[in-house]
């Protein structure tokens, strides 16, 4: 072995000296930086003890050593459930940071919807038929719609019949004929006149559609009365 190997060497072994060395150091200043910092805290949290001590006795309070005690055991029992409660608030605050994008697009889509019903008219068209509701329950009582409601079914029962398409058609034609019939230029009927007219075809059918009408409301009427 030369001597130039050697000094490599020994070069090589001071090397590493050196950096055992920084690490030694660097460990003893963080020693020392961590005994500073408990005794800092340690300054700290006799200065907090204190205060409160003096807080809690002008507060009239007692302190229970026993109870600190068990309050501190239960504590550390329950540290899983602590744990659990955290992993469930991240949980939370993570699922409220991806609803929040959402929660803001259908915010701003429901702006856009009411904005659009109320160029619409939707909106006044609801605001009017609220007064129509006013109306109702200041015109009605509650008794009113408590017997309404015991009638409702033979009234719907009633418009089901109307909405029937022969009814329809029979009130739409009646309706059309009125509306043509010039109230003002009726002309008036003697006795025999009008009994000639009640010899024409017309005049004929609608007498027999007038009497069956009645005769049949009258066998109507005596059934209801047999089954009540």
């Amino acid at each position: 072995m030369t001597e130039v190997n050697i000094q490599n060497q020994i070069d090589e072994i001071n090397r590493k000296l050196d950096l055992v060395l920084e690490e030694v150091y660097a460990q003893k200043q963080s020693r020392e930086s961590v005994n500073d910092l408990m005794s800092d805290l340690s300054i700290v949290g006799k200065d907090a003890f204190q205060n409160a001590v003096v807080q809690l006795d002008k507060a009239g309070v007692e302190i229970d050593g026993e109870t600190i005690a068990s309050i501190g055991i239960k504590f550390l029992h329950n540290l899983d459930n602590i744990n659990l409660m955290l992993e469930m608030l991240e949980s939370v605050t993570d699922f409220a940071k991806d609803v929040s994008p959402i929660a803001h697009q259908v915010g701003l889509d429901a702006v856009n919807l009411f904005n659009e019903l109320e160029q619409k008219g939707y909106i006044d068209f609801i605001r009017e038929f609220g007064k129509v509701f006013e109306n109702i329950v200041t015109h009605f009582t509650v008794d009113d719609i408590r017997e309404l409601a015991d009638k409702i079914v033979p009234i719907l029962e009633i418009v089901k019949e109307i909405t029937q398409p022969d009814m329809l058609d029979a009130v739409h034609n009646a309706v059309v004929v009125y509306k043509n019939l010039e109230t003002d230029e009726i002309p008036e009927y003697s006795i025999w006149k009008m009994m000639r007219e009640m010899n024409s075809p017309e005049m004929k059918k609608g007498m027999g559609f007038m009497m069956t009408f009645l005769k049949n409301l009258t066998e109507q009427q005596l059934k209801k009365k047999e089954n009540k």
